[in-house]
């Protein structure tokens, strides 16, 4: 049998890295030899995540287009369509030279000209898309896609409904069954075993709102059997640290990054989060009762469209970026209110799907093995 090869494109942020990896390590073990190559921009994440965990990768030059009307964007945006060329022309080098079986997008700026490149050299693509709202480019890139893996219902209004296929998003494999790992998870942070467990998580690098919402509402928690486990981002922590200091609320543990989110997850009794689409999809594993409070920073407002979707369903609270301060009081209210916690925590559990990396390489493999 030819040996297959699979060329992933995309990056930009933790959300669309952590599934172009998650997709690699199942197509090692669907097919037990292949040749994997990452497609990235240069000056991003990718281009340090991705061969930090094995991969090779190529970069290109291409950027987003900037939506603010200052002058430094006006003059990034100028470059813009130089830049794309450029890509496309770099993009269609690599896929000639590798000549893969498939091409695999999963979002951000290399996606673009990788898949379309791609599509005009025959190669059969396959877009992996993470949010209930789609991003323009995979929206254009659509029309020439073989295939179309979604995590949400209704994702026809932005692609061709016969392209698409509902598989969820990759998620970390050491989630599941976390129930497992209570008493593990209390050890590891040194956590009170008679106290329930907030866990806050703004994102890899923190939310500021969030911080901010969190310190000032800290008398809430005051005197409760209720403690947080709280990752506040690096470039926020030295300040929190401070502030807490002169706090009398002393059941509070703080991290800058919390690398191990399973021992985190299994710990927690509700989770305040933002709504990226990596952790609509872990809440929704794990089955955890949630408040989600979408980032205003993102294209077509795409996080509180996520959250909406577990909120139209019971399956989380939503609140508002600017009304911040007010998700502890309402964590409070909601780990009192045994009744309500499981109700949520049994929606948003039933909306999980535990094997979606896997009907993804499925996917992969029926293009694969088509063309």
């Amino acid at each position: 049998m030819k040996r297959k090869k699979f060329i992933i494109s995309g990056g930009g942020t933790g959300g669309h890295i952590f599934p172009a990896l998650a997709i690699a390590e199942e197509l090692k073990l669907k097919y037990s030899e292949c040749d994997i190559l990452f497609v990235g921009a240069n000056g991003r994440m990718e281009m340090e995540k991705i061969p930090d965990a094995g991969y090779n990768i190529k970069g290109l030059d291409v950027v987003g287009i900037q939506r603010s009307f200052s002058i430094k964007a006006i003059l990034k945006n100028l470059s813009f369509p130089f830049l794309l060329y450029k890509s496309l022309l770099n993009a269609k080098k690599i896929i000639s030279s590798f000549n893969p079986d498939v091409v695999i997008g999963v979002g951000g700026y290399a996606s673009g000209p990788t898949l379309r490149m791609a599509n005009k050299l025959g190669i059969p693509t396959l877009i992996q898309e993470q949010n209930s709202y789609a991003g323009l480019t995979n929206k254009w890139l659509s029309k020439k896609a073989n295939r179309i893996c979604v995590a949400y219902q209704n994702m026809h209004q932005f692609f061709p409904e016969s392209k698409i296929v509902i598989t969820g998003n990759p998620v970390r494999q050491d989630l599941i069954n976390i129930a497992s790992k209570k008493n593990e998870a209390l050890d590891f942070f040194k956590l009170k075993k008679d106290h329930k467990v907030i866990l806050i998580i703004g994102g890899s690098l923190g939310a500021k709102s969030i911080n901010e919402g969190v310190l000032a509402s800290l008398d809430v928690i005051k005197d409760k059997p209720v403690q947080l486990l709280w990752q506040v981002g690096k470039r926020y922590q030295a300040k929190i640290e401070n502030e807490l200091q002169h706090t009398k609320v002393d059941n509070v543990l703080n991290r800058a990054f919390i690398k191990r989110m399973d021992l985190a997850y299994a710990a927690a009794d509700l989770v305040i989060s933002r709504a990226g689409a990596l952790s609509i999809s872990e809440i929704t594993l794990i089955g955890k009762p949630s408040i989600l409070i979408p980032s205003p920073n993102v294209s077509e407002d795409h996080q509180t469209k996520n959250a909406l979707s577990l909120v139209n369903q019971n399956a989380a609270l939503l609140i508002k970026d600017d009304e911040a301060k007010k998700a502890l009081e309402s964590a409070v209210k909601l780990i009192d209110d045994e009744n309500q916690m499981d109700v949520i925590s049994s929606n948003a559990k039933s909306m999980g799907k535990p094997n979606a990396t896997k009907d993804i390489v499925v996917e992969i493999s029926k293009l694969a093995d088509k063309f």
